[in-house]
């Protein structure tokens, strides 16, 4: 699922990699989305808490790079889908940090998906500075080389699962 959005970037940004993730909602707001990430996975509050972690990280990273086709993991797409239904809440945060709606647009039903999304999401969280949970990320967030020829979940990995991007 890539994400979309509807106006270039603000400047806002610049603060991005001097806060943690969690730093760009309020502790009320991140402590709503970790419970619902703990009810609808089933997860224990420390890995909810890093999965919405990662989640902010990655809309950090979309809003830094529009039209990149950014794509969350599947666990941290989790994170996103709690966020989103918090519609205005979301709707504030994606005009604070990127001054446009992040859009979540899901892979349409037998459409074939590149898997760039993953692997080029942990480089854009890395160059802002971002710190990446590797166990969240599956292979991508282990891999520090440029290659995209290791086939552990980059881009061209066969069999590689299904990612969600953000636009």
């Amino acid at each position: 699922m890539p994400a979309t959005t509807d106006r270039p970037a603000r400047t806002a940004l610049a603060a991005v990699p001097r806060a943690a993730p969690r730093d760009l909602i309020s502790p009320r707001m991140f402590n709503r989305l970790v419970a619902r990430v703990m009810a609808d996975n089933g997860d224990d509050r420390p890995t909810a808490e890093r999965i919405t972690d990662q989640a902010l990280a990655f809309l950090a990273a979309c809003a830094a790079n529009p039209g990149a086709g950014l794509a969350p993991s599947p666990q941290v797409d989790t994170g996103w889908h709690a966020f989103i239904l918090h519609t205005a809440d979301y709707a504030e945060f994606c005009d604070r940090l990127a001054g446009r709606f992040i859009h979540h647009l899901p892979d349409e039903l037998g459409e074939e998906d590149s898997g760039a999304g993953v692997p080029a999401t942990v480089a854009a969280m890395r160059a802002l500075g971002l710190t990446v949970d590797a166990g969240l990320w599956g292979a991508a967030g282990e891999c520090t080389s440029d290659c995209h020829q290791c086939h552990a979940g980059c881009h061209d990995s066969p069999g590689k699962p299904k990612n969600r991007r953000a636009a």
